[in-house]
């Protein structure tokens, strides 16, 4: 039962943090779900989570300031975006050792912003339900000694791509492309490398893990190149009851800024610190139900980008 209620935990790149913030205001929370895969604990099975995320991006931000809608003018002045991301990851666990795992989002995202063209101001929206792009990752859980008995500890690492699975010509009904910052895929196939530690402390009723992922794009497509993603995660878990559990995260983020003709650089790239503190229930065997909210406490942004003041994730988790 204790390994079960590790799945609620939180983290990381199987899939997750897709993360992501530009000018436009697209993004993905940072909050991870994915612990149980990786946990010493975890013997050969398969896990399926579902989650999903809402994020209301409707505060335009200057380096570490808010400022009001057109405040500092740009070519696009970005007013609001609300994503409604669904997320189901299938995980797969081999062996001890070795595992892998698939996840793919699926994206409604609302976004207004008003273009400055020539004096005038033209209101412009867009509203769109798209898959986005997939990442498949492998994992190796190395062997690892113990001295203590209550003290169970879990090192390995994470590797694999994240493919360009969703569109990213997306139109509103006046014909007008999306940015591609806001496209539902970025339309290129990035690298992705992490690594985890965890302790599991069965005479404490509670665990902790670290963790890390790197994201690289490997090429440019049609003139446009997402910045890279560097993102770390701690996290904590104490079983309240033999079914609730007390979750508590600090997530970080950095992202580099885009590149190409079709890119805004001067308004991408970012760094991020939030708290997420959430709850798990187990309402069956094998089958738990989680929520998290993140509050960012640090946000640094390049140029002008919207933001959110929280954002909350909520899902299922089952593992047979």
């Amino acid at each position: 039962m204790f390994r079960y209620l590790l799945a609620a935990v939180a983290v990381v790149p199987l899939a997750l943090p897709l993360y992501a913030q530009a000018s436009c205001g697209s993004a993905f929370c940072t909050v991870n779900t994915d612990w149980d895969a990786q946990s010493p604990t975890a013997g050969p099975g398969t896990r399926v989570d579902l989650r999903y995320e809402y994020i209301k991006q409707d505060q335009p931000r200057h380096h570490t300031k808010d400022v009001d809608v057109g405040e500092l003018p740009r070519h696009h002045d970005e007013v609001e975006t609300i994503n409604h991301n669904i997320v189901a990851t299938v995980d797969h666990t081999f062996d001890e050792n070795w595992g892998a795992s698939i996840a793919l989002p699926f994206v409604k995202r609302d976004h207004e912003h008003i273009h400055n063209h020539h004096g005038s101001q033209i209101f412009d929206s867009w509203d769109f339900s798209k898959l986005g792009d997939m990442q498949v990752l492998g994992r190796y859980k190395f062997s690892l000694e113990q001295d203590d008995p209550a003290i169970i500890p879990g090192f390995g690492l994470n590797f694999g791509l994240e493919l360009p699975t969703g569109e990213f010509h997306v139109k509103n009904d006046d014909g007008e492309l999306a940015e591609r910052s806001l496209q539902p895929g970025s339309g290129t196939v990035d690298l992705l490398l992490g690594a985890f530690y965890q302790q599991t402390l069965l005479d404490w009723d509670s665990s902790w893990f670290v963790q890390g992922q790197f994201q690289q794009p490997l090429h440019q497509r049609e003139d446009y190149e997402p910045g890279w993603e560097f993102s770390v995660d701690v996290g904590y878990r104490y079983n309240a009851t033999e079914d609730l559990g007390l979750l508590l995260q600090l997530n970080t983020a950095v992202k580099g800024r885009d590149h190409g003709d079709q890119a805004e650089p001067e308004d991408t790239g970012s760094a991020l610190v939030a708290i997420s503190p959430g709850i798990s229930y187990s309402i069956l065997d094998g089958v738990q139900v989680y929520g998290l909210v993140q509050q960012p406490v640090y946000e640094w942004v390049r140029g002008v980008q919207l933001t959110a003041d929280w954002s909350t994730v909520v899902g299922v988790t089952t593992r047979f």
